[in-house]
């Protein structure tokens, strides 16, 4: 008998799993979770994609602590101005400011504008030491900045060379996470795998061949804009 009960026990979830039956509860459950995880991507990440061209879209992709504090750690004994390009939630650009650094965010996505605005009141820290503004960072002059920071998607980088060393004064240093520049060689790296940061300086970019041989080409970035 006690054999019979535990087989019935046993056939049970198995019966459970096997059958073909609808459920409506899991059904609802799952279409809700769906279009909750869609309502949250179109709030986040569509916004601002229209102003920019194809090639260059990216998704936002937040920067986790490691990054952050990979990103932190190549800025240590630096100094001046520094924009974020694509700063997201800010939390870059707040570190930043936390170190001494005037920092400016760049972000067209007005719902995550909005979001690092608050972060940066939240944490009291002054929009002369933490600004974010609602500009396309590839047509603004960057030649202000000595610092600037980037965590992009592989095929901006590219174009982002061009941009950055035709604009960036020789002090520059360029911070950027996951990928690297295909063309510049690294003056330092930070943390490893996908937590991995590549520091640029732009006078050593400027000064010397790149990884495949070629000298830097000055100049536009191969980009158009509508």
């Amino acid at each position: 008998m006690e054999d019979g009960i535990e087989m019935l026990l046993l056939d049970k979830p198995t019966r459970f799993l096997l059958s073909h039956e609808p459920n409506p509860r899991l059904n609802m459950l799952i279409g809700g979770t769906l279009t909750s995880v869609y309502g949250l991507w179109a709030m986040f990440v569509l916004p601002g994609f229209r102003k920019v061209p194809f090639k260059l879209k990216v998704p936002f992709v937040p920067s986790s602590k490691v990054q952050t504090r990979n990103v932190m750690k190549l800025l240590e004994g630096r100094k001046g101005r520094l924009a974020d390009l694509g700063s997201g939630d800010g939390r870059l650009v707040i570190n930043a400011a936390s170190m001494g650094f005037q920092s400016t965010g760049f972000e067209i996505n007005s719902i995550l504008l909005a979001y690092a605005r608050i972060q940066a009141r939240w944490k009291r820290i002054p929009s002369s030491e933490a600004n974010f503004v609602n500009k396309d960072f590839w047509r603004t002059d960057l030649s202000r900045y000595n610092n600037v920071t980037a965590f992009l998607s592989p095929s901006t980088m590219e174009p982002l060379e061009v941009k950055l060393v035709s604009e960036l004064p020789d002090d520059a240093r360029v911070i950027v996470c996951r990928f690297p520049f295909p063309h510049w060689k690294p003056t330092s790296s930070e943390g490893t795998g996908l937590d991995q940061v590549w520091a640029y300086d732009v006078q050593s970019v400027r000064n010397r061949p790149t990884q495949n041989g070629c000298s830097v080409e000055m100049g536009d970035p191969m980009v158009t804009f509508s």
